[in-house]
């Protein structure tokens, strides 16, 4: 893979400590010093266009941002905050915007409430609440009429509201039993037309009587969805539909012979024909009468959020945070970065965080891994191809793997090359997560599928050249939250699910743990560590204990491996992740208030060591331990924090 750096040497960030110096003595308070925002962020989510200016909102941020792109001058020219609202929960961006009448409609997640942008002042104004915290707005659309459509989650359902009238928006009800997301809408003047994800299903809604009809069955969730004239374009993961409007006519396209894995935008062109973008590459297609002629690369391994073609100028914006235009003649793109642009970065909620001791320290977060010098106390933000979900290390090599590709990555810190070790495939888009062994010298992989499916995968990859052996279904009807490897013993353990990818049917009520054999490449045992709790998400393995913490029903128990007995269990706030360090076991949880907390594990109890420290991990809480002390790299809030484990001093709060 060519070399994808950063760029951004981000002043202001360098590690310098902003609280109290270090401690006089090993317990003395505060217990923990704090560097400022963990990873910042320019990324984006929706995106709208009129009369040659962009309208962009950010992702991640609190309070998320409106901004405004001059596409003549590529600069932002106008900043506006999303205020929050009376309902639980603060909006941390918006998946979906949409024009009429000269206002800007935006769908925030994960509060998922209407909001309208006056295009003349900036001024936002909270309109109405489509559901409660934790829902999100996927799609807006506007019709012919002006009138605003919107898809939801988790409620599955498709809204209409008129901002003539400006009444509380009306739905559709239930499109499909069971679905829980409408991922993308389209309007013309008789119809709504929505992708749904859980159900595979391409609706159309008569806008009069509500009536829906089927036009369409994928073999995935439609994300995309266009319409023109009397066709309607859908896209269902491999798979390009092309339906007339009334349901007949149903051609399809495959984008698997093209090596493409999936569309994410598509938009109309004005002689009938349509622009597409696809994934995990970013190539950008002409589609015309059945057959994908490609355009352009603006960007290798992009996500795009909208396509906007015009006479002589094709124009897209990219999930990492920036826009481009195309000469569709030529391909010839110029790519433009947000940040640059003027786009006031922020601090997002870190995805991962690595340890390189005594050298470098890296946050993963939104398509970009923020690279600490330990030594220099500079730091740098490198562009990736997606969220790095977790990290490993082999010497000074770094491994991420990447959501929602299922790619696997190495960063080379010297220089910040970037190495693609290829995809998962097997539909194992959701990596959660990564080890090294150093005795196969192999990555091993835990995985979840994308979408309605239950199976998992454990795979295990070759560091230096990419090559991968995919073991699906390794727990069956499980997919994989953790796993953590005995190398002297050559077993990886593996922690399961039993809701897998979500949106289907669970076949078994509790989580299971495998021991499988790295030599023989079998499973040698399976057992329910607790009867009817479904989601093991992490599990560390130290001196013949398997130690596990379960989501949903948040506790955390050991268990003798040579019984597979457990020994000792206990109820958590909520869930996280575990670290072995010292001889000793920790686990670091969210807290249902707010107050992240780090607890000691021992075979029969668990000590708590600190709380308060927030609830901004996007994933799960996480520590980095520094060699020979008991300080560990983790969050305060959403800043970079070193805090003080150690387990003979009293609990600390920041």
């Amino acid at each position: 893979m060519r070399r994808i750096v950063a760029l951004i040497l981000l002043a202001g960030l360098v590690v310098a400590p902003t609280q109290a110096a270090a401690a006089a003595s090993a317990c003395d308070p505060p217990g923990y010093q704090t560097f400022g925002p963990a990873s910042v962020t320019g990324a984006i989510v929706g995106a709208a266009v009129q009369d040659g200016h962009a309208y962009v909102v950010t992702r991640g941020l609190k309070p998320p941002i409106v901004a405004e792109i001059d596409l003549a001058t590529r600069t932002v020219v106008r900043q506006s905050a999303i205020p929050d609202g009376p309902a639980t929960g603060e909006p941390e961006g918006a998946w979906a915007t949409t024009i009429s009448g000269g206002q800007l409609y935006i769908g925030t997640y994960p509060v998922p409430d209407l909001y309208r942008m006056d295009l003349a002042t900036g001024v936002v104004t909270r309109l109405f609440s489509l559901g409660v915290n934790g829902g999100f707005i996927w799609s807006l659309t506007t019709a012919p009429d002006g009138k605003v459509y919107a898809g939801t989650y988790p409620d599955g359902k498709v809204w209409e509201y008129d901002p003539a009238t400006g009444a509380a928006p009306r739905n559709f009800g239930v499109l499909a039993t069971g679905e829980r997301y409408v991922r993308a809408v389209a309007a013309d003047a008789g119809s709504v037309y929505a992708g749904l994800l859980d159900k595979h299903k391409l609706v159309a809604i008569d806008r009069a009587t509500g009536v829906s009809r089927v036009l369409a069955d994928g073999g995935t969730g439609f994300g995309a969805v266009a319409v023109a004239g009397d066709r309607v374009l859908g896209a269902s993961g491999g798979v390009l539909f092309d339906v007339r409007t009334d349901g007949g006519d149903l051609r399809t396209t495959d984008l698997a012979a093209l090596g493409l894995d999936s569309i994410d935008s598509i938009a109309m062109d004005s002689d009938g024909s349509a622009v597409v973008s696809t994934r995990p590459n970013g190539v950008i297609y002409r589609y015309r009468a059945g057959a994908l002629t490609p355009m352009g690369t603006p960007r290798l391994g992009e996500e795009t959020r909208l396509l906007v073609p015009s006479a002589g100028t094709l124009t897209g914006f990219s999930g990492s945070g920036g826009f481009w235009t195309m000469d569709p003649a030529t391909g010839a793109t110029q790519f433009t970065d947000l940040i640059e642009a003027g786009l006031t970065p922020g601090s997002e909620r870190p995805q991962s965080i690595l340890l390189q001791p005594n050298r470098y320290l890296y946050v993963g977060g939104h398509f970009s891994i923020t690279v600490r010098d330990l030594r220099t106390g500079s730091q740098r933000r490198v562009w990736v191809p997606g969220e790095p979900k977790a990290l490993a290390r082999r010497g000074n090599e770094v491994f991420a793997a990447i959501y929602p590709s299922g790619q696997l990555i190495a960063l080379d810190p010297r220089d910040d090359s970037i190495r693609s070790l290829g995809y998962l495939g097997d539909g194992q888009k959701r990596p959660w997560d990564l080890e090294y062994d150093p005795k196969t010298d192999k990555l091993l992989v835990a995985t979840a599928p994308l979408g309605a499916e239950l199976q998992g995968a454990l795979s295990i990859v070759d560091p230096d050249t990419g090559e991968k052996q995919v073991y699906k279904n390794v727990i069956p009807d499980e997919s994989l939250y953790s796993l953590t490897v005995d190398s002297e013993a050559g077993i990886v353990y593996l922690g399961g699910d039993v809701l897998g990818g979500g949106g289907t049917p669970a076949t078994k009520t509790a989580a299971s743990v495998a021991a499988f054999d790295l030599t023989t490449r079998k499973v040698l045992w399976q057992v329910d560590p607790v009867a009817g709790y479904k989601t093991l998400q992490d599990i560390k393995v130290y001196d013949g204990v398997l130690y596990g913490v379960y989501k949903r029903t948040t506790s955390w128990f050991a268990m003798d491996l040579a019984t597979r007995t457990v020994i000792g269990s206990g109820p958590l706030t909520t869930y996280g992740e575990i670290e072995v360090h010292r001889g000793r076991v920790f686990a670091s949880t969210f807290n249902a208030q707010g107050a992240g907390e780090v607890h000691l594990l021992g075979t029969t109890s668990a000590t708590k060591l600190a709380s308060g420290l927030g609830m901004e991990w996007y994933t799960n809480p996480q520590l980095a331990f520094e060699p020979g002390s008991w300080d560990a790299w983790t969050l305060v809030g959403r800043d970079l924090a070193k805090v003080r484990l150690d387990p003979a001093c009293p609990t600390f709060t920041p």
